[in-house]
């Protein structure tokens, strides 16, 4: 029985690692033709999952993946691009929680109950992690959070 729980923990851990291409390699594997149309410095670049002024949207998405948002617009003539990724932070609270039930039977008198407490609560909130400016479909600048 002590063998079931650490075999059932690495199995489960084993099968959430493998899931989906959320790393750079597996987004080079399944887009080679977008990795290889870059140059040398960009490849070496987006196989470290990052990115420098001058790349195409192509390479920032094999480095830094699909982003949660897009904008386009124009700016002095030229057309301009934004992507945003987003991450989730953690807030932290407590909460006062409770409640009280009259029971039931004649005049409520059997099964009574209540219960109170004070608890910890964690919820997640997404926050932009990181952004990308582009110009004619080109990096101009980018920043992430720290």
């Amino acid at each position: 029985m002590k063998f079931i729980l650490p075999l059932a923990s690495l199995l489960t851990v084993l099968f959430l690692t493998s899931c989906g291409s959320t790393n750079t390699a597996g987004r080079i594997e399944k887009n080679p033709q977008i990795y290889n149309s870059l140059t040398t410095r960009e490849q070496e670049l987006v196989s470290q999952g990052q990115i420098e002024e001058g790349m195409p949207p192509g390479a920032v998405f094999l480095a830094l993946g699909e982003p949660d948002r897009r904008l386009e617009g124009q700016s002095e003539g030229k057309s301009t691009m934004r992507w945003d990724y987003t991450g989730l932070y953690p807030v932290y609270s407590n909460s006062f929680y409770g409640h009280f039930g009259s029971g039931y039977g004649r005049y409520g008198r059997y099964g009574r109950y209540g219960s109170f407490g004070i608890g910890p609560t964690i919820d997640y909130v997404p926050v932009r992690s990181s952004t990308v400016w582009f110009e004619n479909d080109k990096v101009r600048s980018w920043e992430r959070v720290r």
